[in-house]
């Protein structure tokens, strides 16, 4: 049953129930343990027989791997996708695959890889370049439309449907061997889209359950993957939360958290998943009086009262970075982030302030709670 507007435990009571636009994106996802062993099938599904294996330089294993099980349907390797998708990268890609003749694009890793893979079928006929992803961190990348391209220090992002995942398989065991820290800022950062995609402009019911049901998976596996990295179980169900979180940010719009985000990436060249589990506790805590409904949501799904408090918190349990000084920010650089991050700001449900916004920055800087 949808929720109603009177119904105050609900997930749906962000937004007015009679009022919304629930437009739903498609993706064949394959999930489970082992399932890289549907890996030909999928391929052959897509119609494809020349395809371009894409990884990062420490991931050539699993990609040779790939290369290996698709056989002479491998047209090549691309191995330097790096993080933020430099332009360069994107379009040294760019130009092996047309040499290569790819009929398709196999994104093996995180939101790097992945995000390489975009780039590439950005600049293809629509349809002509389909991306199988297989992820191997929680980064949500794969579920979305969205690509991010950065040049001249400056990252910009969009969205087209040509860039969207035709095919997902979800292996857990490819997960296994992220690294316990990796795992951690990866996982915040899939918690990270769902809940901003609580309060998002083009919020629906569904996204508003799933981003529960995506945050509240996350924040009980996490704890068990740092005890237990092996444990298949845990591993499964942190990617499980990441697949929802990950459908939450390809069907909602970004606020504030990704502007920051986006900003210190791109210009500052920090690690994606670690800014996010630095900056969302903050981004929380500066929208709450904004937000009443969306921090209802959040307390359910990870049972604390303060929801701001709670992932700062979370996040120095699990041993993720707490500071933007301990990811190499420069402290002289607050002003500039905080200039940039108010010019041609992401809707957010509390106005974008100057002031409030370099205190925020300077709070995730030294690593303070939230205020």
């Amino acid at each position: 049953m949808l929720p109603g507007p009177n119904d105050k435990k609900n997930a749906g009571e962000s937004f007015p129930v009679n009022e919304f636009t629930y437009l739903g994106t498609a993706a064949r996802v394959i999930f489970g343990a082992g399932s890289l062993r549907h890996l030909e099938r999928e391929i052959e599904l897509l119609g494809a027989s020349r395809a371009l294996v894409l990884c990062t330089p420490g991931q050539v294993g699993m990609a040779q791997d790939v290369a290996q099980r698709l056989g002479a349907r491998t047209a090549g390797l691309f191995t330097q996708a790096a993080m933020h998708v430099p332009i360069e990268t994107a379009r040294a890609a760019r130009a092996q695959a047309r040499e290569l003749g790819a009929d398709c694009v196999v994104a093996i890793g995180g939101g790097s890889t992945i995000g390489l893979g975009k780039a590439i079928a950005l600049e293809a006929p629509a349809g002509s370049l389909p991306v199988l992803a297989i992820p191997t961190t929680y980064s949500g990348s794969e579920m979305t439309s969205i690509y991010g391209i950065t040049e001249a220090g400056v990252k910009k992002t969009g969205k087209d449907p040509r860039v969207l995942p035709r095919t997902v398989i979800y292996d857990a065991e490819l997960t296994l061997s992220l690294p316990v820290g990796l795992s951690m800022t990866s996982g915040l950062n899939a918690m990270a889209h769902s809940a901003e995609g609580l309060y998002a402009q083009d919020g629906n019911p569904i996204m508003a359950l799933l981003a529960e049901e995506g945050i509240r998976a996350l924040a009980a596996a996490l704890p068990r993957v740092a005890l237990h990295p092996q444990d298949i179980d845990a591993r499964s169900s942190a990617q499980y939360g990441a697949w929802l979180c990950g459908i939450v940010l390809g069907n909602v719009g970004m606020a504030l958290h990704h502007k920051l985000c986006h900003t210190l990436g791109g210009s500052f060249n920090l690690p994606h998943a670690e800014t996010h589990a630095v900056v969302l506790p903050h981004a929380i805590a500066y929208n709450a009086p904004a937000i009443p409904a969306a921090l209802a949501v959040l307390r359910r799904a990870l049972g604390r009262d303060d929801p701001a408090r709670a992932l700062f918190d979370l996040a120095a349990q699990l041993g993720a970075p707490t500071s933007l000084a301990a990811l190499g920010m420069p402290a002289e650089g607050i002003e500039r982030a905080a200039d940039l991050a108010t010019q041609n700001p992401y809707w957010n449900p509390r106005p974008i302030e100057r002031a409030a916004i370099t205190e925020l920055l300077q709070h995730a800087y030294n690593g303070q709670a939230p205020a």
